[in-house]
């Protein structure tokens, strides 16, 4: 309890008010149970860790997370920590659930330790994108603002470490929201491009395709050659179990030259670590752009919620955005390093739901397709982590993520045409699929791919191409009925 008191300064501050030499036991147990009481209150997504079973009888084809996995089918599916934490670090999973869901306020404030905010972003909360610690999705509406969606911006060419590079009045990132006193970036709106098609047995089918109208742009116009990608926030699960698997498991999975010339050839971004100033291997982000969970999270405060960390300062104000840089800030760093270790635990130990129905003989019907369709090429159903670097709970464990990690050109269709690192215009990371059977139930939405256009598994099978042609063709050559059992298979996931 007084580890949690010292990250709520606003809180500390009421405390202290009290003559400590007047205080009975009594009040301060009174008091304790009352702070306690708020600071549960204020994480809504926190479920205490008695929704993990003993995993003794559990059939291995449950355990997603290996003996991290948790028994949730909930709306809280996602947001629980692995069961084999320690006392402590589940104390200091619930603080960092606590940054994670408060928002953020404008400088000044009386709240310090939550005051900072922009002076442009993207959502006023970790949690403003990943609701429950699942999936964003596209805006639902014309002109309704972005939350959990966003666009990546850049220009043609690399900056000094190889990345992207900005565009000379928007940055990065497009920013449809601002402090007072202050003009957002700009506004703009989502429309679709509806497609059809027909299956070999005459079956239609009706995909969408994103197009993005900038309805007004307040500071100066974009680059001429501007590049623009889309993106919806992803699930938070298992990314600790992710940035243990071994460096060298992933490479062994890489073919760029297609040597089994099963048409596939997965290769790895390499991308720069700001931390620790070299480069290395890319695991997180819709093109493994990002190398680590510390810095993934550390970035997303700054880039989404204009919060300045100890390795990323900069408040991004360009210079047709002058005025913005004579407002208040939350001092030259945001949120204290040992807060942010807080979050860094919380982000890396969000358990992975277990499978379900694994023993419905549609599912087992279902992953045998999938297995002879050779989508486990890239989405490689079995993997054993290494030791993770940080949080020792997450080594040494076999879990069924369904990713190589490694970069894969997806065709035209789903092209963005924006370089990142090593990545092509084309290439995209696979994603980890566990957990994607509960969007519906933690989101309420079904909305698949890296800018929500799929509106359901189906149509994000069908907008599979280059790399995974073959498999799509082979899906689109099923039955009926095999198709629904493919589909039941990934809905256990």
């Amino acid at each position: 309890s007084l580890n949690i008191g010292h990250h709520h300064k606003c809180k500390r501050s009421r405390l202290m008010k009290f003559n400590s030499n007047k205080i009975t036991i009594f009040t301060i147990a009174a008091v304790m149970v009352l702070f306690i009481g708020i600071s549960f209150f204020a994480c809504e997504n926190f479920v205490p860790n008695n929704a993990a079973t003993a995993l003794v009888n559990q059939p291995n084809e449950a355990l997603s997370g290996g003996a991290t996995t948790v028994f949730d089918q909930s709306v809280n599916a996602f947001a629980l920590p692995v069961p084999t934490l320690s006392s402590q670090d589940e104390l200091l999973f619930f603080v960092g659930n606590s940054f994670f869901n408060q928002n953020w306020v404008q400088a000044p404030s009386s709240t310090t330790a939550r005051d900072g905010l922009g002076p442009y972003f993207n959502a006023k909360s970790c949690s403003g994108c990943h609701f429950k610690d699942g999936r964003g999705q596209p805006p639902a509406s014309i002109g309704q603002l972005s939350e959990g969606f966003l666009l990546r911006l850049s220009v043609p060419g690399t900056d000094k470490n190889g990345g992207p590079v900005g565009d000379k009045n928007y940055g990065l990132q497009f920013q449809d929201h601002a402090i007072d006193g202050l003009l957002a970036e700009g506004i703009f709106q989502l429309q679709w491009e509806e497609i059809s098609g027909n299956y070999p047995d005459g079956t239609t089918y009706h995909l969408r395709k994103p197009i993005i109208i900038f309805d007004k742009l307040n500071y100066g116009e974009m680059s001429t050659d501007i590049l623009i990608s889309p993106r919806v926030a992803p699930q938070m699960i298992g990314l600790g179990l992710l940035e243990a698997i071994d460096e060298k498991t992933i490479l062994a999975l890489v073919d760029e030259q297609d040597k089994n010339q099963d048409g596939i050839s997965g290769r790895a971004n390499y991308v720069w670590n700001h931390i620790t100033q070299q480069q290395q291997i890319g695991r997180f982000g819709w093109k493994a752009n990002e190398p680590t969970i510390l810095q993934q999270i550390s970035g997303a405060f700054n880039g989404d919620i204009g919060i300045r960390t100890q390795y990323f300062k900069d408040q991004h104000i360009l210079p047709t955005q002058k005025k913005a840089a004579t407002f208040p800030n939350g001092g030259e760093t945001e949120i204290d390093n040992d807060d942010l270790e807080k979050l860094h635990l919380y982000s890396a130990t969000l358990a992975v739901p277990a499978r379900r129905d694994i023993t419905d003989k549609n599912v087992i019907a279902g992953k045998n397709i999938f297995m002879a369709l050779n989508c486990n090429a890239c989405h490689v159903d079995k993997m054993v982590t290494g030791t993770h670097p940080k949080f020792n709970v997450l080594s040494n464990q076999t879990i069924q993520p369904f990713t190589d990690l490694l970069l894969h050109d997806m065709g035209p269709g789903l092209a963005d045409n924006r370089p990142d690192f090593l990545a092509s215009g084309t290439e995209w990371r696979t994603p980890p699929l566990w957990g994607i059977g509960l969007f519906k139930t933690v989101n309420k939405h079904t909305f698949y791919l890296h800018d929500g256009r799929a509106r359901n598994l189906e149509e994000a099978i069908l907008w599979h191409d280059g790399e995974a042609a073959n498999a799509k063709n082979g899906f689109m050559q099923l039955k009926e009925s095999e198709r629904k059992q493919l589909l039941q298979f990934l809905q256990s996931l």
